[in-house]
């Protein structure tokens, strides 16, 4: 609670325009709610908790704390202490929203959020919709749309819940959260293959395509691995080569070298991967040094010296080694490279004495 309270006057000075320190308090918010969700402390002591949490959200000025409010009526801890809440909290918002209703006026209250979260964890779904259709006079917001849609969910009527859902996309809507809260509703009623159908591929965002294949298949344990990646290659056309190492760790290494001769891959991947297969299995190793090779000579990657060239030769041959391949035969392969790109004579030039 301490923490909470003198973090966003602790860092408000500090240069945020990376946004790194933004991503580490909704970090900081998201490890510390559950463990003030579930403190084992009375109602007088929560409620006193949660004026100091009020009182923080209002003096940020920044607005680090704005996330927090998201998750107001997890902190409620119970259905009495979130009435409480909303009873004080949704006279403000509906006079704000039937204002702006009648003179088109747009207007902002921090406590939005916490209102909605606090009447859905409150059970008092029905109200809860009949504000949120007080905000929508000029358009309809995920960001409050999403708890109508948990309310009907909650309720039972999924169906109506992915509709009131799909309802709110539209120009600068959270497509992907949408994805994720159907998908949602349709694996906690058991319908996986529906829900892999409709919506997985959308509902599913990593860092790295890699991570995002993980994430799917996590998700979806019953659901063949080539399958999801082959769906994932279908779903962007044109970009197979950044496939390559979801393919390649999963054992798929015909269907990864298929992949990276498709469309641009990284050339440094690549080489990667033909250095560490090289003795395992040459043969995909040779390959994806090949490959290497053609995609520098092409003009994949970024930023490629001659280091790249010699280091995805180097790589390439010592597979040929490992699987008895003749040395003249991976040369020759290498000068017909060359001389069929576009690009080929900077690695003939890198390549010049290993190929004499």
């Amino acid at each position: 609670m301490l923490f909470l309270e003198k973090l966003a006057p602790a860092i408000e000075q500090v240069d945020s325009s990376s946004g790194r320190i933004g991503s580490a308090v909704n970090r900081a918010i998201e490890t510390l709610v559950p463990i003030i969700a579930k403190a084992d402390v009375s109602r007088a002591a929560r409620g006193k908790w949660l004026d100091r949490l009020w009182e923080a959200v209002q003096e940020d000025d920044m607005p680090y704390l704005e996330y927090l409010v998201e998750f107001w009526g997890e902190l409620c801890a119970s259905p009495e202490i979130a009435s409480s809440w909303a009873d004080h909290l949704s006279p403000t918002l509906t006079a704000l929203w039937d204002h702006s209703a009648r003179t088109g006026e747009f207007g902002y209250f921090k406590g939005t959020p916490a209102c909605l979260g606090a009447l859905f964890a409150a059970g008092r779904h029905d109200e809860l919709l009949a504000l949120i259709e007080k905000s929508e006079y000029q358009y309809k917001s995920w960001h409050n749309r999403v708890w109508g849609a948990k309310a009907l969910a909650a309720a039972g009527k999924g169906v109506e819940a992915i509709r009131y859902a799909e309802d709110a996309k539209g120009l600068n809507a959270p497509l992907t959260a949408v994805a994720a809260f159907c998908e949602g509703v349709l694996l906690e009623s058991g319908l996986a293959d529906e829900a892999y159908a409709r919506y997985a591929i959308d509902a599913t965002y990593a860092t790295t395509n890699l991570a995002t294949f993980k994430a799917i298949v996590k998700k979806y344990p019953g659901k063949p691995k080539e399958t999801v990646l082959r769906d994932l290659v279908a779903s962007q056309p044109g970009q197979e080569g950044k496939w390559f190492a979801a393919a390649k760790d999963t054992g798929f290494f015909e269907l990864a070298i298929e992949l990276a001769n498709r469309s641009p891959s990284d050339p440094r991947t690549l080489t990667r991967a033909a250095r560490d297969f090289a003795a395992e299995r040459p043969a995909f190793a040779m390959a994806a040094g090949m490959t290497a090779l053609r995609g520098i000579a092409n003009g994949w990657g970024y930023d490629i010296t001659g280091i790249d060239v010699l280091d995805a030769y180097a790589a390439m041959m010592a597979a040929a080694g490992a699987a008895g391949v003749d040395e003249s035969v991976v040369k020759a392969d290498v000068q017909a490279l060359i001389a069929a790109s576009r690009g080929g004579e900077f690695v003939g030039q890198v390549l010049k004495r290993q190929l004499a």
